[in-house]
């Protein structure tokens, strides 16, 4: 048996308070009955104090009660390795399973997660992002506990743990209190990094901090000493070695090993002597110490320092240029000084997988002894030796980060291929820092904007400015490749425009576009700069611009992707302008007549949500949502669960707006807001996200909630350049006029009108601003609320809309004259009631009901504001019908199921030429529209798309 299986089995001295905790912890995983569950443990402590042996403890009473083991271990040399760490703790349980096995068992997050656990070479593709690989590897690491539970998940050394893998640990632990899982750490509370700060205020049994581990006591290394030595060491001399260890139990054990194989005398004379070999385990006494076993020994000690932990031994040997019997000679030495020993194995069940330092005081010793211009080069041997081992490029450029630069194009050549390999498996952070490496090798000439191209990729989400910075720098090399100067351009005006900037993305594009002789690749261009323009609020020449996307788009047949692109935006801005619906309608089919993708690895997604969008406010939701259904498991399969789920959960929520399910509007704006929160705030996505939810609160009737979160979230000037929908300054507008601010909400809506007129944005469905300063003005200057009202009226029945025109005439009736108010309310119950606007109906009834004193109208009011959620107005029209002497309605009709008799009136209308008469609204009909979300005109097609959905 070798020293190390020794060493194991050895008893732990003053532990066991600490081991009481792993028994606790341990009974409360595998025990039965309701209190059975998992917990957390954290051990903290400075090198030297037992950690590692008790953890290895903890592994061997974890097995012997048939619990299924996890066990991983951070390395100093490591720590730039992503997934170094998630690797060990999850490849072992997938070992031998066939590609086909792991496709069943993984399902859709196997192409996500796989190549991050080195379980498949990543997919050409747009890279997941790193929340979505988060979501997958907790996604894999609950389903493995589920499967193979009780499970033991220990992580030693966490202060070395790579950043990728421990930000996901530290995210994920505090869900082990709700599944059969103990997950322990260890670490160096000095050494551990920020982004795992979760560690040190664990739940659970840590009591809200780490257990620290407390140096020995000098009887406890009495009882080393003489567990090691014998009963006869006088109490001197085991004072002494207490003394000069300070009661580290590493150097305690080390220190005993070495008296007893010199054959000292553990007697008080022989006391002094126990400094010197004390301080010849560390430092320079340790490297003095591994000199005298021979140059070829320190050598292949040396490679070993610079490998790390779980170290091939014929790697090593060949980073330290020996033969095999000279390797296995320099092993033999090493163990036998107990420098090293097999790795991996901290328990029988477990196999010895290469080599590894006793302790890692004693790697970091050899390793800062090496000389450093020998240290470098020994990184240089050993990246060449992993990648002909076939470890591949990204064990390798580990090793070529402690390189000096040299003008060596193989150096650059595998710092990219591992870079690629890193951002394709979500690890953006460690792709930027080979990128940056390999830039300061320096590339070849022609090379170099190449690689800053891919660096500013690599940085994109983390550092935008950084970004900006190398994509400029890229743009300044004199290279001659045109479609890579194109892919920098349009990674550069997305940066831009992602970073609030969107009029510098459209001059970057706008100055390429001049001196782009290629048609093809100019109109690629013109697409993008087209798409930044209409998110830039503070667009100085937007008619201008209209008019040229519709010269170009009118011409334009939809052949490529570019083209369906420029028609997309020409939907967009026909909406934003208040052009008929059909013509919006007829650009929108030619863009989708074939499948859209959202996820598309060189194209964003804003066009793709555009052209979903532009059905919602065409009266068409349902189509709308079959879309984002379709987008919204795109972005799932791709692994896009930040910024990207977060868009499409939120507009989601803002299309059950639209039709009247408030409700269902809120959880899913709620769900978006939580995923907008992790990106950040202040963010695009925080703005919609936020700036929906509020709308929603506010149609259910809770203007005090709504107004607590603006404040909370810091909703409010200064409002964001990117064009938001809604716009999150008449939202804001909306919420001041919810709380009786009407000079404030004046003010607000003013600024809009002065923002978005000159724009051409004229279309009361996408702003209804001018019906909002209708109402806050009313009440000072009747003629000027009339004016706006009216005007709004206008401009909705250009569009043609029903929702947008019911709702313009419903505000109309509000700030009308008495006696003009009837006919405008009835006109803005039948328009709505031939649309999916259910919420905009039940305000209509209300409003008419209400007006006329008809208990009937207010009893539809009451069910379908019922159907709606919306709570303020049920209570509303309930006390006016009530006041009435009416009675009312039972129950209230389900949303999410269409009845026959609604399928037959919906046929019906669409085989009917005759559009009913405005005063008569067809109840049945109605519900049909609100429940295939569709108007009168989109009906046809909802039908169609209703029988596919039902087969």
């Amino acid at each position: 048996m070798t020293d190390h299986r020794t060493r194991k089995r050895r008893t732990m001295v003053e532990r066991d308070a600490e081991l009481a905790i792993v028994d606790e912890a341990l009974d409360q995983l595998t025990g039965p009955g309701p209190d059975a569950g998992g917990t957390l443990l954290a051990f903290s402590g400075p090198a030297g104090l037992g950690k590692t042996t008790l953890l290895a403890e903890l592994r061997r009473r974890a097995h012997a009660r048939s619990c299924t083991v996890l066990a991983a271990r951070g390395g100093e040399q490591e720590q730039s390795q992503p997934f170094h760490v998630a690797r060990q703790l999850i490849q072992p349980q997938l070992a031998g399973t066939s590609e086909q096995e792991l496709r069943a068992a993984l399902g859709s997050w196997y192409s996500i997660v796989g190549p991050a656990l080195g379980l498949c070479a990543p997919e050409q593709g747009a890279p997941p992002d790193p929340q979505g690989l988060r979501d997958g590897l907790d996604w894999v690491l609950t389903h493995l506990v589920v499967k193979r539970a009780p499970v033991a998940l220990v992580l030693d050394d966490a202060h070395w743990a790579d950043p990728e893998s421990l930000s996901w640990l530290a995210a994920f632990a505090p869900r082990a209190e709700h599944l059969p899982l103990l997950l322990v750490v260890a670490y160096r509370p000095d050494e551990l990094p920020a982004h795992a700060d979760a560690f040190r205020t664990l739940p659970g049994r840590a009591g809200q901090r780490p257990l620290p581990l407390a140096p020995l006591t000098p009887a406890a290394v009495a009882a080393l000493v003489r567990d090691a030595i014998g009963e006869h060491a006088d109490d001197a001399f085991c004072h002494e070695a207490w003394t000069v260890t300070a009661g580290n139990p590493f150097e305690a054990v080390e220190l005993t090993a070495k008296v007893r194989g010199r054959g000292l005398r553990p007697v008080q004379e022989n006391a002094p002597q126990l400094a010197d070999l004390a301080a010849a385990q560390r430092g320079s006494g340790l490297v003095a110490r591994l000199e005298r076993l021979g140059p070829s020994t320190v050598r292949f000690a040396w490679a070993c320092a610079v490998l790390g932990t779980a170290i091939p031994q014929d790697i090593a040997a060949r980073v330290a240029a020996l033969g095999t019997e000279e390797a296995a000679g320099a092993t033999a030495r090493l163990r036998d000084a107990r420098i090293l020993s097999a790795a991996g194995s901290t328990t029988d069940h477990e196999p010895d997988t290469g080599l590894e330092f006793v302790h890692p005081l004693i790697a970091t010793a050899i390793y800062r002894a090496i000389p450093d211009a020998l240290r470098v080069a020994l990184h240089g041997k050993a990246a060449a030796a992993v990648v002909d081992a076939g470890l591949g490029s990204s064990a390798a450029a580990r090793h070529l980060l402690e390189t000096h630069p040299e003008n060596d194009p193989w150096v650059v050549r595998t710092l990219r291929e591992a870079a690629g390999e890193n951002l394709r498996a979500g690890a953006p952070d460690a792709a930027r820092r080979q990128l940056a490496r390999a830039l300061r090798e320096p590339p070849d000439f022609d090379e170099r904007a190449a690689v800053l191209y891919e660096l500013g990729c690599a940085s994109l989400l983390t550092e935008p400015a950084n970004t900006v910075n190398h994509l400029r720098a890229a743009l300044a090399e004199p290279f001659d490749d045109p479609a890579l100067r194109q892919g920098i351009v349009i990674r550069l005006a997305q940066v831009l425009a992602h970073s609030d900037r969107l009029a510098e993305a459209s001059e970057s594009l706008a100055r390429e576009i001049a001196q782009t002789p290629d048609v093809r690749a100019r109109l690629r261009l013109q697409s993008e700069q087209f798409m930044w323009d209409a998110f830039n609020a503070a667009e100085t020449d937007s008619p201008a611009r209209s008019r040229r996307l519709t010269r170009l788009a009118d011409r334009l047949a939809g052949r490529d992707l570019t083209e369906r692109y420029v028609i997309a935006l020409r939907a967009w801005d026909a909406c934003l302008r208040g052009e008929p619906v059909d013509v919006v309608l007829h650009h929108a089919g030619r863009v989708l007549e074939r499948p859209f993708s959202w996820a598309h690895e060189d194209r964003g997604f804003e066009v793709p949500v555009l052209a979903a969008m532009v059905h919602m406010y065409a009266d068409r939701p349902g189509r709308a949502e079959e879309l984002f259904e379709a987008g919204t498991a795109e972005f799932e399969r791709q692994g896009w669960r930040g910024a990207h789920l977060s868009f499409a959960y939120s507009l989601r929520a803002y299309i059950r707006y639209r039709r009247g399910r408030l409700v269902e509007a809120e959880e899913l704006a709620r769900s978006g807001l939580r995923l907008a929160e992790r990106v950040g705030r202040r963010t695009p996505v925080h703005w919609y996200a936020i700036a929906i939810l509020l709308t929603t609160l506010l149609a259910r009737g809770r203007a005090d909630e709504a107004w607590e979160l603006a404040q909370e979230h810091e909703f409010g000037a200064p409002f964001p350049a990117a064009v938001v929908f809604p716009d999150s300054q008449t939202v804001y507008a909306e919420l001041l006029l919810a709380r009786g601010e009407a000079r404030a909400a004046v003010a607000e809506l003013e600024a809009v009108d002065r923002r978005l007129t000159p724009r051409g944005i004229q279309n009361p469905a996408w702003c209804p601003w001018q019906l909002h300063l209708a109402r806050a003005v009313a009440a000072d200057d009747p003629q000027r609320a009339r004016a706006l009202a009216a005007d709004a009226v206008r401009r909705a029945r250009a569009f043609g809309a029903p929702s947008a025109v019911g709702q313009a005439l419903r505000v109309a009736a509000e700030v009308a004259a008495p006696q003009d108010r009837t006919e405008l309310l009835r006109e803005a119950v039948t328009l709505p009631s031939a649309s999916p606007a259910g919420y905009e109906l039940a305000r209509a009834l209300n409003a008419l009901g209400y007006g006329l004193r008809d208990a009937d109208l207010l009893r539809a009011a009451v069910l379908t504001a019922r159907e709606c959620g919306a709570d303020a107005l049920v209570e509303e029209a309930t006390e006016t019908l009530l006041g009435l002497g009416g009675a009312l309605p039972a129950g209230s009709p389900r949303v999410d199921w269409v009845t026959e008799e609604e399928i037959r009136a919906a046929d019906l209308a669409v085989r009917s030429e005759k559009e009913p008469e405005p005063a008569s609204p067809d109840w049945v009909l109605s519900a049909a529209c609100r429940k295939l979300g569709t108007d009168r005109s989109g009906l046809r097609a909802a039908l169609e798309s209703f029988a596919r959905s039902s087969t």
